[in-house]
């Protein structure tokens, strides 16, 4: 019975973990949604590209901060504990997020309107840093017995992180529905950024029940947390962090490119309005919420390995004729398209969690994870919506973004096919 009931308890702290999840990545999805309308209050423009750009641009420069948000968070999460850390994340994203909602616009304040958005991004990327990776590692540690099923528990990180941005697509689509294109701009696009304090107060009060993860606890009591997990995490593991990194690749560039930075394609270089655009990223996203954690499954049963590479096979083979599709403004045929990236996906983020976590032990753990994480998703996720929108700036070429996809997944499998195999390691 006693088993039973620290395994149903365990059970519960998952949960918890994935829950502020969803309410952390809601908040930080808002800003890609609403880009067509952030780019015409804040950097009005004659040139709609040039609008994007500089929008696109601040969303990068968000991005860029999760480093030092990995090596912040990552240096509590080691030394005061998963719990701790994951509860200043949240905090941390709330607040910016409501900010957002109140920000005066180009119009009223000139360049003050950009220079206070950036700021916040700045503020949120930091946060960013440490919230995936941080519930990444809390919830292994915490993954109910038999051991062997950490990839499973861990895929449902990745469902808890597209359940935020799932629901910040469906209110920025129901908010594209209910209002016309004047009140959209006027003030329905500030209605989903102030719903960040209610997420704010939701999340912290989920964060504050959770158990400490009980590989922490353990190290703890034993006096053998690491006093400078960075330095030990570069020094002693600088390899994986390496792999992490470039296994982040085909991840980051076609999540941002596929479910963030494809509603503005569709909406600029097709014929389908945005609201059109946004009900089929919606729908993609549920089907890709629902074959992850199948993946994650299979991952613990046949290996990490294959369903890695199968997944940037997929997404190489398929990219540049789904592209094609894109630009035909057929919204069934767009769906359809954006479900076979979402299967590529699933097979990659399914496993890639518990991949992780395999390969860093728990002394070091959340610091070497966030650092390797963030840096690829930084370098390659954060500036997919920009390098996308540049290179069709400069090439005249609406397909030039399935080129990058390609090479994004091409590195990837390159990492996927050298790595050791760990899905029947024992993990402390």
């Amino acid at each position: 019975m006693a088993n039973t009931a620290t395994s149903d308890h365990r059970v519960k702290n998952v949960v918890a973990g994935c829950v502020g999840n969803v309410l952390e990545w809601y908040d930080f999805a808002l800003y890609g949604f609403f880009a067509p309308v952030i780019a015409k209050l804040f950097f009005p423009s004659d040139n709609q590209i040039t609008g994007l750009l500089a929008t696109f641009g601040i969303f990068a420069v968000g991005f860029l901060m999760r480093p030092v948000g990995s090596v912040i968070f990552g240096i509590l999460g080691d030394k005061l504990g998963r719990k701790k850390a994951l509860e200043i994340s949240v905090v941390m994203m709330a607040v910016p997020t409501t900010l957002i909602g109140v920000l005066p616009t180009y119009e009223s304040v000139g360049i003050l309107a950009p220079i206070l958005l950036t700021i916040i991004r700045l503020i949120q990327g930091i946060s960013v840093g440490g919230e995936f990776t941080g519930s990444i590692s809390y919830v292994v540690e915490n993954a109910p017995h038999p051991p062997h099923r950490r990839g499973f528990y861990s895929s449902w990180t990745v469902f808890s992180l597209l359940g935020g941005i799932l629901l910040g697509s469906a209110i920025a689509s129901i908010i594209t529905n209910v209002f016309n294109d004047a009140q959209v701009q006027s003030f329905g696009w500030r209605i989903p950024f102030l719903l960040g304090l209610v997420i704010g107060i939701i999340g912290l009060f989920l964060r504050s029940g959770l158990d400490e993860s009980p590989a922490f606890k353990k190290m703890k009591e034993a006096g053998k947390l690491a006093k400078t997990p960075i330095t030990d995490a570069f020094k002693y593991h600088w390899k994986e962090i390496l792999i992490v990194i470039g296994a982040t690749c085909v991840g980051s560039v076609n999540f941002y490119m596929i479910f963030v930075y494809l509603t503005t394609f569709l909406s600029t270089e097709s014929s389908l309005d945005l609201s059109t655009a946004l009900e089929i990223n919606t729908l993609s996203m549920i089907v890709l919420m629902i074959i992850t954690p199948i993946m994650g499954y299979f991952s613990d049963k046949i290996g990490r390995k294959p369903l890695l590479i199968g997944g940037c096979l997929i997404i190489a083979i398929f990219a540049y004729p789904l592209f094609v599709e894109f630009t035909k403004g057929n919204p069934f045929h767009d769906l359809l398209s954006q479900i076979v990236f979402a299967i590529g996906l699933a097979m990659v983020f399914g496993p890639f969690g518990a991949m992780m976590v395999e390969l860093f032990p728990a002394r070091i753990r959340m610091s070497a994870v966030s650092i390797g994480y963030n840096v690829g998703f930084a370098v390659f996720g954060g500036t997919a919506p920009f390098v996308a929108t540049y290179l069709i700036d400069i090439t005249g070429n609406k397909l030039s973004p399935s080129y990058y996809l390609i090479v994004a997944a091409l590195v990837s499998l390159v990492v996927f096919v050298t790595i050791k195999e760990t899905y029947q390691d024992d993990v402390d």
